[in-house]
């Protein structure tokens, strides 16, 4: 049994939905959703399963924050995306459990202000003291978005993302593709000069 299925078990067996990912299509192989109050209880069976914290990021939306874990394995091959959805701006630290986990929630409590509940040291990590509450990366009232519009839908999970690069490498390819006019081929559209 791979990693991620036996992970998808064990989850699930203790009510947090999880389910097997196209990694190719997603770039994760498990996808987390979570109620606010499962994400201690997730780290530490990440923690047990030997996984290591890659990233934790927020994204602004319509009802709140969604708070985004993504999880790392050192002997399989194995990326976990969690996601919970905070409605207040608060959720648990896990930063007892992955010590990693500090200077990132700072970074998100800085970048966001979302704030992570019992954190030892929440103080500002990269802004200026004096922009403590800037919250950089908030959408303005009129941007944000649902959650629902924001996640991935069954038949576009059928489709690979589209990319900056993909976007690239088809221009490319579309130059390619049109044959060049030598200077030779080409037709003045100047009169003949007369001698």
């Amino acid at each position: 049994m791979s990693l991620s299925t036996e992970l998808v078990k064990i989850l699930n067996a203790v009510e947090i939905k999880a389910v097997e990912a196209d990694y190719k299509k997603q770039g994760y192989h498990v996808e987390v959703l979570l109620n606010k109050d499962q994400v201690r209880d997730f780290s530490k069976i990440m923690l047990e399963k030997e996984f290591y914290l890659d990233f934790v990021t927020a994204v602004h939306i319509e009802s709140g924050f969604q708070a985004v874990y993504q999880f790392g394995h050192f002997e399989e091959s194995c990326h976990v995306n969690a996601k919970a959805v905070t409605k207040d701006g608060t959720i648990h630290t896990i930063c007892d459990i992955f010590h990693g986990a500090n200077w990132h929630e700072r970074e998100t409590h800085d970048f966001y202000g979302l704030k992570f509940t019992d954190h030892p040291d929440l103080r500002v990590l990269i802004l200026d003291e004096e922009d403590a509450d800037l919250n950089p990366l908030l959408k303005k009232e009129n941007k944000l978005k649902s959650l629902e519009k924001i996640t991935r839908s069954e038949e576009s999970q059928d489709k690979p993302a589209k990319s900056v690069k993909n976007k690239a490498a088809a221009k490319i390819r579309e130059k390619k593709a049109k044959p060049e006019v030598k200077s030779e081929d080409k037709q003045d559209d100047k009169p003949a000069e007369s001698s």
